[in-house]
């Protein structure tokens, strides 16, 4: 007996599936019109009805290709998408590329291959598979931050910033022209106090780079001689190595761009509370800026007399400072004494022979190691003593400094006052070398003196001659002897943030250039607008000028260096023809990242780098105290920080020049989990591929074999590390695209991690079969639903799954749509034939999962046109409403029966039925006081 031949196979979905995506292509089905600007459509907009902009993070193109946990996020946007096209929205969704980037970098220094050959073909290679699985994008909008077009407006947007300044009084930024200005008139003095006119003109840029939001700092950077640049902290592990080619990173002193990021550290804070995030991602971001309030305090070194500041939040406690520590990189520690003081404790001197040595050995260790590195807590303190002593300014007490590389000069001032009674970092320290330990907290009775005291209570051994401090409570003797310190002139009231400026400079070759130059004085001049873009010139070789990834001295030399060509230009910039050097640093990859989901408004906007109107129509504020921005963006927690710090503050500039109308990026923030998969290890404990591993049961116990040797199975994130990947392309080929959306979709909560199972797949392949009999006869290929009318079961479940499953879609609750989807798909092959009334708002409704199909069963129920923009069902409210409840009867408050009603119940009918129920009959022996009745859902009986 043969086959049927028109069964819902792997083989007949990828031939409707890619039928499907070029018919969309040809026609600009997922085409989205905007109200002005070079795609125009106001009609179209008009009838479109409200506009709904929804963001995938942006993809960085890998030579490796997609696996399959990459499309979860850009699955759940799509249907999505597609589910509010067909509530009438005018949707924009689009997916463009992160393209520059070091992998892509390394391939060029390893191959000699120009690194734009390695990202088109990734690019071209993601775009393949990403057109398969059905995405709905507007394929016009997708843009790539390597493409010159994009870029131009990348470096656009950087003389916005390096042309702008903070204007603390306004609390927003400004040209730069209007400071200039302040200073020519006199109303803003000079930092120096001289008079504007009597500087000349070098003196006067020096003062304006000062302020500008984007300059030139000599700053601590992660430097890795064996990548040839500057990393992020981000890009280094825990071990102090890059991620990248697992190099080591030292820490040295660089000139770099930086981006005055600071400057918005309290806007940035206040605006979390005006978008829709997940509550842990703005705790990551507030943490991140790390907003504390407290006070700078002056301590005195007692031979020099240098002072010595310090922020700290807890200024009630400096009667039980002990000890100081300063950064290894603090200036003051240059003033090591020449010799140990007698008495000096030999843990204190680590065997040096004088503080000198220790210092300068000291710092030579740190410099060894990274932030991460020296974030990391361990109960083993590593610190050694300068020789000096600070005056304590409440009591005159002198105590010793050390220097500890868990201080950062990054951090506050790059020292701190060590109370070890009051933080256990300090008590660890004050352990270690035998410092003394003051209580200034009146510690719990569950205290027994082996760690800190960081819990409330009574203020004690707090006192001078001028102030008391016994007996407050902290919050008091904060605000007690703060007042005082101001009063005295040894600290002030004062707050601090953990955020640090922005490092924008990378030695690199594939990045962005900067717009900038810089004349004989050495000083940065933008580029006019005219002469962008800056494009990237030609160079022989990509490898960095430091090869020796152990050289922690190594100079940088970026690669543009090469380019003597394109270094120095002859240039008219207003003063004639003169010779110029460019900048040979590129941005980061951050730089496209920062704006792109705005160049996705109007990618062909030759003259803007969006339309006014187009910006304030996708990502405009919808009223009074709303922020704007993106309606909905997906993607993972792991760029809950930096990419959207970054972002925002970029926005957020140019919402203060006027070049936006949103405040803030993103108005909603979706994180998808993690697709995860079973990984084995070897006896080595490397990982094998998992694709090449057996699973054998033997007498009850399951073995996994590779090559003939046990292995051992564990579970973790996929990717190419653990060899367990698992491709798009051979879920196309096995199942088609429509089983593997419905299966991503249908593994659970969107928001959770989950395992991927192969096997499991074939459940969602059995829905979609079943679905495709429903309508086609697999043995003729002809459609066979009936125009019967739905008897009324089939009626109701069919209303009720079109109000749960759109409550479902509205949620990104795909997981339960599906099951309610499945529900009701199961329900119609029960019937003899199946009613074209029934299955085609359910072939609607599946629409925005399984695209390929649907619209292949639409087109074969009649209809000539796409079903992306038809109306998704409506649900009748009266046919959604149960027909019975469940009503509860009560007696003295607990309840005694439940039972089934009508929902048009009576009271009277319901308190008759309550009191004829043998169960309550038996509470009531002697009648009853008193009945309350809400019908139809509860009777509360109050015995006589």
């Amino acid at each position: 007996m043969s086959e049927p031949s028109f069964r819902y196979t792997a083989e007949l979905a990828g031939r409707i599936e890619t039928e499907w995506q070029d018919r969309w292509e040809q026609e600009g089905t997922f085409h989205s019109p905007n109200p002005s600007g070079v795609w125009a459509d106001p009609a179209a907009v008009a009838t479109r009805g409200e506009k709904l902009f929804i963001l995938d993070m942006f993809p960085y193109p890998s030579g490796a290709g997609l696996h399959v946990g990459h499309p979860l996020g850009y699955i759940a946007t799509d249907t999505y998408a597609r589910y509010q096209r067909m509530k009438g929205h005018n949707v924009l969704h689009a997916l463009g590329y992160d393209a520059f980037g070091l992998p892509a970098e390394q391939y060029a220094v390893q191959t000699g291959q120009h690194p734009r050959i390695t990202t088109e073909s990734n690019v071209a290679n993601m775009r393949r598979q990403l057109r398969r699985l059905g995405l709905a994008h507007d394929p016009r909008r997708g843009v790539s931050t390597t493409d010159v077009d994009f870029y131009r407006w990348t470096q656009w947007i950087f003389l916005q910033v390096f042309n702008a300044w903070y204007d603390e009084k306004a609390d927003r930024a400004r040209h730069v022209d209007e400071l200039i200005a302040e200073f020519a008139s006199g109303q803003r003095p000079t930092p120096s106090g001289q008079p504007w006119a009597d500087l000349d003109p070098t003196e006067r840029r020096r003062v304006v780079d000062s302020y500008r939001l984007a300059y030139l700092s000599e700053a601590p950077v992660n430097w890795c001689p064996g990548l040839g640049t500057v990393l992020a902290n981000e890009e280094i592990t825990n071990e102090g190595r890059s991620e990248v080619g697992n190099f080591p990173v030292f820490k040295r002193d660089m000139s770099q761009w930086m981006m005055r990021i600071t400057a918005y550290a309290d806007r940035l804070l206040a605006d979390l509370e005006k978008v829709d995030w997940p509550e842990k991602v703005k705790a990551m971001q507030r943490n991140w800026i790390g907003r504390s309030e407290g006070a700078r305090v002056l301590f005195t070194e007692a031979t020099t007399g240098e002072q010595i500041e310090v922020f700290t939040t807890r200024p009630d406690t400096l009667f039980g400072a002990t000890f100081m520590v300063l950064a290894p990189e603090h200036p003051l520690a240059d003033l090591a004494a020449p010799e140990w003081p007698e008495g000096t404790d030999p843990k204190w001197t680590g065997g040096h022979a004088s503080p000198a040595e220790a210092v300068q050995a000291y710092r030579e260790q740190a410099a060894r190691k990274t932030d991460a590195e020296r974030r990391v807590e361990t109960k083993e303190k590593s610190g050694l003593f300068t020789g000096r002593f600070a005056v304590n300014p409440v009591d005159g007490r002198a105590i010793p400094i050390f220097i500890a590389d868990y201080v950062m000069m990054g951090y506050g001032t790059g020292a701190i006052m060590a109370v070890p009674s009051g933080d256990q970092r300090d008590f660890e320290f004050a352990t270690q070398y035998h410092l003394p330990i003051i209580h200034t907290v009146t510690p719990g009775p569950e205290h027994d003196g082996t760690s800190a005291w960081t819990g409330d209570g009574a203020v004690i051994n707090s006192e001078n001659s001028e102030i008391s401090l016994n007996g407050m409570t902290v919050a008091d003797a904060k605000a007690a002897i703060t007042a005082w310190l101001e009063a005295k002139g040894l600290g002030e009231a004062s707050v601090t943030y953990r955020l640090r400026d922005w490092l924008f400079s990378r030695q690199r070759y594939w990045g962005e250039p900067f717009p900038i130059v810089y004349d004989e004085a050495g000083l940065p001049i933008a580029l006019p607008e005219s002469m962008l873009p800056v494009t990237l010139p030609e160079v022989s070789d990509y490898k960095p000028q430091a090869l020796d990834p152990d050289d922690k001295d190594s100079d940088p030399q970026p690669p543009l260096s090469r380019a003597t060509d394109w270094t120095t230009v002859e240039l008219d910039l207003g003063d004639g023809v003169r010779s110029y050097r460019r900048e040979v640093n590129v941005m980061p990859q951050w730089a496209g990242s920062c704006w792109y989901e705005m160049r996705y408004l109007d990618p062909a906007n030759q003259e803007r780098f969006v339309d006014e109107e187009v910006e304030r129509y996708w990502m405009g504020p919808r009223g009074e105290g709303d922020v704007g921005g993106v309606d909905l963006y997906v993607g993972g927690v792991e760029h809950a920080v930096l990419h959207l710090l970054y972002a925002r503050f970029w926005h957020k500039v140019l919402f203060d020049l006027g070049h936006v109308s949103s405040a803030e990026p993103f108005r909603r923030l979706f994180n998808q989990g993690y697709i995860q998969a079973y990984a084995y290890r070897d006896d080595r404990g490397q990982p094998v591929p998992a694709d090449e591993v057996e699973e054998i049961e033997e007498n009850g116990v399951t073995r996994y074999v590779w090559q003939g040797q046990d292995v051992k199975r564990e579970y973790g994130k996929m990717g190419k590390s653990l060899k367990n990947i698992v491709t798009p392309d051979l879920m196309y080929e096995l199942y088609g695209a429509d089983t593997f959306r419905l299966y991503e979709m249908g593994m659970g909560p969107l928001d959770q991690s989950k395992p991927w199972e192969t096997r499991a797949i074939v459940g969602s392949q059995r829905f979609l079969q079943r679905l495709w009999r429903n309508v086609v006869d697999e043995t003729t290929g002809e459609v066979h639903v009936s125009d019967d009318a739905l008897d009324d079961a089939t009626l109701r479940a069919m209303h009720k799954t079109i109000d749960a499953v759109g409550r479902d879609y509205d949620a990104l609750s795909f997981n339960t749509a599906i099951a309610r989807l499945t529900e009701y798909n199961s329900a119609l092959t029960k019937l003899d034939r199946v009613p074209r009334a029934a299955v085609e708002p359910l072939v609607l409704m599946v629409a925005p999962l399984a695209p390929h199909i649907a619209e292949e069963l639409w087109h074969r129920l009649g209809h000539e046109q796409s079903l992306a923009h038809e109306p998704f069902p409506t649900a009748d409210p009266a046919l959604v409403a149960d027909d019975t409840v469940t009503a509860v009867v009560q007696v003295r408050g607990k309840v005694r029966a439940q039972f089934e009603v009508s929902v048009d119940i009576t009271e009277e009918e319901l308190e008759g039925l309550a009191l004829a129920h043998p169960r309550i009959l038996k509470e009531i022996p002697n009648g009853v006081r008193k009945v309350i009745v809400r019908a139809p859902k509860l009777v509360n009986v109050v015995p006589a």
